[in-house]
């Protein structure tokens, strides 16, 4: 068998609905690492988020802030920060607008704003993680990517007016802000020609919106059941859900592991 590169998705592909991964799915892990495959997470998550799924899982690898940063190994291989200039202007222009914002570096996320602590907290409650602390002067730091939190009243108002960001919803409240051409896709793609792997030998699981290009462009997209109805139009094949063994069952479909 060729040398295939996995890439999962965390929440709501990795964990079940209760944030904790299923018994089959690191079994699965463990056989695909077994074969000999490159193995990796693929998250919307910075590091210091991830981290805890990174240890209980024992994975080395890891694409984090939605393909700003790769990890091999631990080392990490590449990165793409969000460019400053039009990140001032925005966080400028966001809070103006009654729009709260947060920073996203790899070791921590700090937002620059307390209108609406209450919105924020709810975007960042739904992934097991706490309102980020206030924290003026972050902006110092790499930042790979930002968090706007508003809803869908304001969806598509920035789009134009940063041709060199791009904004991916992935909860009712918030958007991520990535740099324009940076994703999770993207990212693997980067990955896989550093490990020599053919896009038709990568694999990918997801369930969210920010997962969308990484299935379409992987040579298997596997979308969990519990994907809404345009994430599995990307897809290649519907798994059971997060909470069925998704994870297992796909990869006994697709011959990858024995059932």
């Amino acid at each position: 068998m060729d040398k295939k590169l996995f890439a999962f998705d965390i929440d709501g592909t990795l964990l079940n609905s209760q944030l904790k991964p299923l018994e089959s799915t690191r079994l699965a892990i463990e056989k695909l690492r077994e074969q000999g495959h490159y193995v990796t997470i693929a998250t919307g998550r910075s590091r210091v988020l991830a981290k805890p799924i990174i240890e209980n899982l024992g994975f080395e690898n890891y694409i984090l802030c939605n393909g700003a940063a790769a990890f091999k190994a631990h080392q990490q291989i590449y990165k793409q920060l969000l460019p400053m200039d039009a990140l001032h202007q925005l966080k400028t222009e966001a809070i103006d607008m009654g729009i709260d914002v947060a920073l996203v570096g790899l070791d921590e996320t700090k937002r620059v704003s307390s209108l609406d602590l209450p919105k924020m907290a709810d975007a960042m409650e739904s992934f097991g993680s706490k309102l980020p602390e206030l924290d003026l002067n972050f902006a110092k730091q790499e930042i790979y990517s930002a968090l706007a939190y508003y809803n869908h009243q304001h969806e598509g108002q920035f789009d134009e007016k940063y041709p060199e960001l791009r904004f991916v919803r992935w909860h009712p409240n918030c958007v991520d802000v990535l740099t324009q051409g940076s994703s999770k896709a993207a990212t693997i793609l980067e990955v896989a020609k550093q490990l020599d792997i053919d896009r038709e030998n990568i694999i990918c699981f997801g369930d969210g919106m920010n997962d969308r290009e990484m299935l379409s462009m992987a040579g298997v997209g596997v979308a969990m059941g519990n994907a809404n109805a345009e994430v599995k139009k990307h897809a290649d094949l519907i798994t059971d859900d997060n909470n069925s063994d998704g994870i297992m069952k796909a990869l006994q479909k697709l011959g990858l592991i024995a059932s």
